[in-house]
């Protein structure tokens, strides 16, 4: 069995890659790949975190294929086209010395010549075994941290609240995470899954402000017979993050 590195850059090479990530968006379904409020490094961020996981999430599960003749390698995006049809990433033998083993040819769909060399198609990534672990219980209690939250992450808080006294904070972040309960309780699709370290956390909107619009997520994460939450992340992270199993609905995260 192969056993791949963990990091996409390490197991190929890709010439131009905000060029590639690009071809990609454009092969796949339309969806929006930016952030809403952080400046990204790169064009279509999302979606170049998003190729990062996805393939050390497939290398650890072992589901890229190598070709008959052992000169290509491919494994599924997860993404589709317009027409449903799944994506794969193409690889080949990179022969320059002292570089990766592998170089990115192309994105290609299910249907195309290049995949005849390969016996099978490789799935998926794979990320939750209980589907239950993807809503969020109601009837367990929601421990949160709310000292430790703020002082961790208080940076993340958009203004003012970034600048404001952490007592007056707490009392303003209590009373989001009440709503934010609430609001679960009347619609199970408000808490969005996440997997982060091999887990599959939830994420609960806080919106401090306005109820109308999220300012942070929570991350509630399953101890059994309760949800302990002690950070929260900025609604780009949180997209970022979620997107990962999928896309997330638009109730009240969104890129």
């Amino acid at each position: 069995m192969n056993v791949w590195p963990d990091d996409l850059f390490q197991f190929a090479f890709i010439n131009n890659t905000d060029q590639r990530i690009a071809d990609l968006a454009a092969l796949a379904e339309e969806e929006e790949w930016d952030y809403l409020d952080s400046q990204a490094n790169r064009p279509n961020p999302v979606l170049f975190n998003y190729l990062r996981y996805t393939y050390a999430r497939l290398a650890e599960e072992g589901k890229i294929e190598l070709s008959e003749d052992g000169q290509n390698i491919t494994f599924n995006t997860g993404l589709v086209t317009p027409a449903q049809e799944p994506i794969f990433a193409f690889f080949s033998r990179n022969n320059i010395a002292d570089n990766q083993p592998w170089f990115l040819q192309r994105w290609v769909r299910k249907g195309e010549a290049d995949l005849v060399r390969f016996p099978s198609l490789p799935d998926m990534a794979h990320y939750f075994d209980d589907p239950s672990s993807l809503v969020f219980d109601c009837k367990k209690e929601l421990r949160a941290n709310i000292e430790h939250i703020i002082a961790d992450n208080k940076a993340r808080f958009p203004a003012p609240y970034d600048m404001m006294d952490d007592y007056a904070l707490q009392t303003f972040l209590k009373g989001s995470i009440d709503n934010a309960k609430e609001r679960v309780r009347r619609n199970y699709k408000t808490a969005i899954p996440q997997y982060y370290r091999g887990r599959i956390q939830l994420l609960l909107p806080l919106c401090i402000g306005s109820p109308q619009r999220a300012d942070l997520a929570l991350v509630a994460e399953d101890h059994g017979v309760f949800y302990r939450a002690s950070t929260c992340l900025t609604l780009d992270m949180a997209y970022n993050n979620a997107r990962q199993l999928a896309r997330p609905d638009r109730d009240w995260l969104a890129p």
